[in-house]
């Protein structure tokens, strides 16, 4: 039964801190996307991929004392910021995590906007597609988002850094 909280505890830990619910969705369903074993199922949203069960998933780890979550009033808003906690790092090191490579995809990821995963992990839900079709999704879907045809070859850019990140180590 845990074995799917110690996939997701090792990428808390992978990445240090995780600051947005929207960012951690992404981070994840990019690196289900490339290929890493996380299980939930994820659906076309608002902010594109989500999965519900991520997000209860989370719930249950910070219920359980491994993942600490701090909510911060930011302007009109509230912002989420994960860690994992001493009684997380001690679970980890009983159960099995091999995931090679995870922490250099999850760092990288980390370090980028919210907003350029969202539209990175709205890509990779029509990676199925021609890459025209794709980019007509995201300027139907995201039109709020106002991307531009630049950004968008920025995203499908990304996508490759990473994945010949995950095939060189």
């Amino acid at each position: 039964m845990l074995k799917e909280h110690a996939k997701l505890m090792s990428a808390f830990f992978a990445s240090g801190e995780v600051v947005g619910r929207k960012k951690l969705q992404k981070m994840i369903y990019i690196a289900k996307k490339l290929e890493f074993p996380f299980q939930e199922k994820f659906q076309f949203h608002f902010y594109g991929p989500y999965s519900e069960e991520l997000t209860l998933r989370v719930e249950e780890l910070c219920n359980m004392g491994f993942i600490s979550e701090v909510k911060e009033k930011k302007g009109g808003y509230y912002q989420y910021r994960y860690t994992v906690t001493k009684e997380g790092e001690d679970f980890l090191e009983i159960y099995e995590k091999d995931m090679p490579c995870l922490k250099d995809c999850l760092t990288d990821m980390n370090v980028q906007s919210a907003r350029f995963l969202e539209l990175v992990s709205t890509v990779l839900y029509f990676d199925n597609l021609p890459k025209e079709e794709v980019v007509e999704k995201v300027f139907t879907l995201k039109s709020k988002q106002k991307y531009t045809e630049e950004e968008i070859d920025e995203a499908f850019a990304y996508i490759d850094g990473l994945k010949s990140k995950k095939i060189v180590q």
